[in-house]
């Protein structure tokens, strides 16, 4: 931590920084075309081909989006709150909830006549109940690494910190980027435009979520790790100001890998718990089974370049991302952890409380919006729960920072894990001898039916 760091994926953080500025221009612009004035720009010139519906103002809509960001902020808080005391209640609600809600959101959106949003929520649910029936025997090993993850970060009160900072920075822009929405759905425009330019500004509110939850993922797992390595946080050998040297990293030279990760790492990290739930629920189909494997090894090969083990390593010793995710992916590999890594459920455990939270975010908003207007009311809904579902992952990302900085403390010194919890320590190291097994078992079994197949084919 003490050694002088290079600036690394410098183009991603021009990249970044510029989408930034020029987003910031595009959604104030939008905004102000409808604040308190119909076209007080005189944009209507340029999209008089799209006008379809009757025009509104920016101060009609930008409410909705206020109450999204406030009811956000307030369960991201809440939840910090409760980490010490009903972390792994919440937890366990979000898993086994979040199918309900979603099959009632589908039968409103049915009651509603929006047969696409039912459709699609109707699915979600289903997909959701799958996974969790699929994984369902890995939820008490899952629930024991969160509760260990909380224990840590809670008593490290400056990574508490450093996420309500977050959560308001987030917040900020957000009022920016909600005034910008809300501009959207009050212009001229038909449902079409004013549909792919919501889906635009909202990749842009995604990506810039992404970077300031894994900002906070690299402070905290930076943290941890020093922690865990100095065997305290009173200890004396840890060095002076290290929290803030963390933050400096995290914000200078570790910026445009940060920048890099999150474009890609969140859509490849839910592909693969979705293909790994399907996989496990295959059995005998042998066709299928085929076509499931060929792309669980090309997302297990594209995991190998973008993984959230990355952000530790950039954390603790400076690299880029791609030659983080690298390391990471070898030391697992080398160590056997992966196996470990890959039976514990805690990112998709987490990811249901994010999408629980951003759901609930997305009904309030689009319930009273349906009272006013019901012809805009899905399209403030969906808008309002990503933005509840960044707010509500700020909270989320402590805890997985410190799920990751776990692995990597045991697959780089196991004795970091003993000496600060010896029977954790124990667990985990049953539930990998046991993973090791397995593997080795199914793998002997896969040779045996590929011998049978070759056998009866030259029969």
């Amino acid at each position: 931590m003490e050694q002088q760091r290079r600036w690394h994926d410098v183009f991603w953080l021009g990249i970044f920084v510029i989408h930034l500025v020029g987003m910031g221009l595009v959604l104030g612009v939008l905004g102000l075309n409808r604040f308190k004035q119909k076209n007080r720009l005189d944009i209507d010139k340029y999209t008089y081909r799209f006008m379809e519906n009757e025009a509104g103002l920016t101060e009609d809509y930008w409410p909705l989006y206020a109450v999204a960001g406030g009811l956000g902020t307030a369960l991201g808080w809440s939840w910090l709150l409760l980490l010490g005391s009903r972390a792994t209640q919440m937890m366990k609600v979000s898993v086994h909830i979040l199918t309900t809600y979603l099959a009632v959101i589908s039968v409103l959106c049915f009651w509603a006549e929006q047969f696409f949003w039912g459709v699609a929520f109707a699915i979600g649910a289903a997909l959701q109940f799958l996974y969790v029936i699929s994984v369902i025997e890995r939820l008490p090993f899952t629930m024991l690494v969160l509760q260990k993850a909380v224990k840590m970060v809670w008593n490290i009160p400056e990574v508490m910190r450093v996420a309500y900072a977050f959560m308001l920075v987030v917040l900020l822009w957000m009022a920016l980027w909600s005034f910008g929405a809300a501009g959207v759905v009050a212009s001229s425009m038909g449902d079409g435009g004013r549909w792919w330019l919501l889906v635009v500004l909202s990749i842009s509110l995604f990506w810039t979520g992404a970077v300031l939850c894994n900002t906070v993922h690299v402070i905290v797992s930076g943290t941890v790790v020093l922690v865990s390595i100095h065997g305290g946080r009173e200890a004396v050998s840890i060095p002076a100001n290290s929290f803030m040297k963390c933050l400096q990293y995290a914000l200078t030279t570790s910026f445009g890998s940060i920048c890099y990760g999150s474009l890609f790492t969140a859509a490849i990290r839910t592909l693969r718990w979705e293909i790994r739930g399907i996989r496990s629920r295959i059995g005998n189909n042998e066709c299928l089974l085929c076509c499931v494997d060929f792309v669980f090894h090309l997302v297990e090969t594209l995991v190998r370049f973008f993984n959230k083990y990355a952000y530790v390593q950039i954390a603790v010793y400076g690299k880029s991302f791609n030659r983080s995710a690298r390391d990471a992916w070898e030391l697992f590999q080398s160590t056997g952890v992966e196996t470990l890594v890959a039976y514990d459920c805690s990112g998709a455990v987490l990811l249901m409380g994010t999408i629980f939270g951003g759901l609930i975010t997305g009904t309030c908003s689009g319930v009273w919006a349906w009272i006013k207007w019901n012809d805009r009311a899905f399209m403030i809904g969906s808008t309002s729960m990503l933005m509840g579902m960044i707010l509500v992952g700020v909270a989320m990302v402590v805890v997985e920072s410190a799920v990751t900085s776990i692995y990597i403390c045991y697959a780089e010194d196991p004795l970091l894990i003993q000496r600060w919890d010896t029977e954790f320590f124990n667990q985990m190291s049953e539930t990998l001898h046991q993973r090791l097994q397995h593997r080795s078992s199914r793998g002997a079994r896969e040779v045996l039916t590929h011998d049978q197949l070759d056998s009866h084919a030259s029969i």
